[in-house]
């Protein structure tokens, strides 16, 4: 078995967004929060994030095929990264691809002393890999009557249930 994490080509974009569509739609329906008919993540939520100053894609590829990737925005004079998106692609799961993304992408950027993300409230896997397998903390919880100021109106909001807001500070 050959994993390696690359830099996402152009080339890679429409495979990669449907898998990662596919992983995110997967798992918000396992967790029973789903409306009828309602997409999870819209191209344009991943577009926004490939397009964000600072944004740097990757694809984790396992013998040639990918198996999931991730959408880190870093701001290296602030010391501060981001976690747009990470995914690990359905059927793959279960098998630490999500912490070995993770921890290629951390050892990438030593100059990143606190990374930022978050997570639906109901995505109880992705709670359990931030807090327990990567060390982040829970900092805030987003919901209709707290909206998260740095997304615009309209984003993605939880399924309407809220979203965590996760840090990890490197010491």
């Amino acid at each position: 078995m050959k994993l390696e994490l690359c830099p996402l080509e152009e080339g890679d974009l429409p495979h990669y967004k449907a898998e990662m569509q596919r992983a995110f739609q997967i798992g918000a329906a396992e967790g029973g929060c789903l409306a009828e008919g309602e997409l999870v993540l819209p191209e344009a939520d991943i577009d926004r994030s490939l397009q964000a100053k600072g944004a740097l894609a990757y694809k984790a590829v396992e013998d040639g095929q990918l198996v999931g990737g991730a959408v880190v925005v870093l701001e290296p004079e602030k010391g501060l990264g981001h976690l747009d998106l990470l995914f690990v692609k359905h059927g793959a799961q279960s098998r630490g691809l999500g912490r070995w993304i993770w921890n290629q992408i951390e050892a990438r950027y030593p100059e990143i002393t606190v990374w930022e993300t978050c997570t639906p409230y109901f995505e109880r896997r992705n709670i359990h890999f931030y807090l327990n397998v990567c060390g982040f903390q829970i900092v805030e919880y987003f919901h209709a009557g707290h909206r998260d100021p740095n997304e615009p109106e309209g984003a993605y909001d939880g399924g309407g249930f809220g979203m965590f807001a996760f840090r990890k500070e490197r010491r």
